[in-house]
């Protein structure tokens, strides 16, 4: 419950510090730059090393792409005949196919399964979500833009996003037997830090504005995101025999509110980014209790 109680708190606290206490400008850019490039690559070289890459490993990473391929076929279908705009349809393609898998993930999940589930997720994000945003997401958002998706520069921000170069770091330290425990001892505290910022850094961010029109779409996006996808997950795993934290951390994860980073990309390729950030804003307030209520009922 305290950790929990944590997550609730710099959520809330950066909320309040953004319409209060007039933050300095660059603030977020300045938190999230050190949760991508110093905590989220600590964390990673901590844990990977540990985790031992086991067939039902598959699972949390393939929710990950039923999510998000769920996603571009219902709205892809649905958007037209709702007359619906590319750019609306898009937009709800990244942000409620992609979750929030580092910046809420982590905390939620480490907060409700210890330092076992982190791990788990660590992998969903890792394998799963990251690969995703940085090819998949990149072609979404630009067939539904109007531009021609480069393969040169998608390969480009996959091999230079530090996670993804710790994660193959941390692989390789994990097959020579792990880091000594003085370098553990530097990564855990670094680390540490990705929580209270990053979820600091969401309350920062935290906007609630919707319109009378975007109801609708918001509706559909959130009910894929937090409900249909999990479930559609649920009965993936059940089916394939999977089972225990694995199953567990799968469907939570696929719960998972939408990314930043996706409506960041909406955002960048201008796909409704109004839309963006209210379906976010929204999805990361509602998954505060759809995530403890869905790990509660997964048991």
């Amino acid at each position: 419950m305290s950790a929990l109680l944590l997550l609730f708190a710099c959520l809330v606290l950066g909320a309040l510090v953004a319409r209060l206490a007039r933050p300095p400008a660059g603030i977020v850019p300045g938190i999230n730059w050190w949760v991508i490039n110093v905590a989220l690559p600590a964390l990673v070289l901590e844990l990977i090393p540990k985790v031992s890459f086991d067939p039902p490993l598959w699972f949390p990473v393939a929710a990950m792409w039923i999510t998000f391929f769920g996603a571009w076929l219902i709205f892809g279908l649905l958007g037209p005949r709702l007359g619906w705009s590319r750019g609306r349809i898009g937009a709800l393609i990244l942000v409620c196919g992609l979750g929030n898998t580092s910046f809420m993930g982590y905390p939620l999940i480490q907060a409700l399964h210890g330092k076992d589930g982190l791990t788990l997720a660590v992998v969903a994000d890792q394998l799963g979500c990251f690969p995703l945003l940085a090819s998949a997401g990149v072609v979404v958002a630009s067939i539904y833009a109007g531009r021609t998706p480069q393969p040169a520069m998608i390969l480009r921000r996959i091999l230079t996003f530090p996670a993804f170069v710790s994660l193959v770091i941390g692989i390789v330290v994990g097959r020579l037997g792990g880091w000594p425990s003085v370098i553990d001892g530097v990564l855990i505290p670094l680390g540490a830090t990705l929580t209270p910022l990053a979820l600091f850094s969401v309350g920062l961010q935290f906007r609630f504005r919707p319109g009378e029109r975007e109801m609708a779409a918001v509706t559909a996006g959130l009910g894929w995101k937090l409900l249909l996808a999990p479930l559609v997950c649920l009965a993936v795993g059940k089916l394939a025999g999977v089972h225990g934290l694995v199953l567990t951390v799968g469907v939570l994860q696929a719960a998972m509110a939408p990314m930043i980073s996706a409506a960041m990309l909406a955002d960048e390729y201008d796909l409704d980014p109004a839309l963006a950030n209210t379906v976010l804003s929204s999805g990361i307030v509602l998954s505060l209790a759809s995530i403890p209520l869905g790990n509660w009922l997964l048991g």
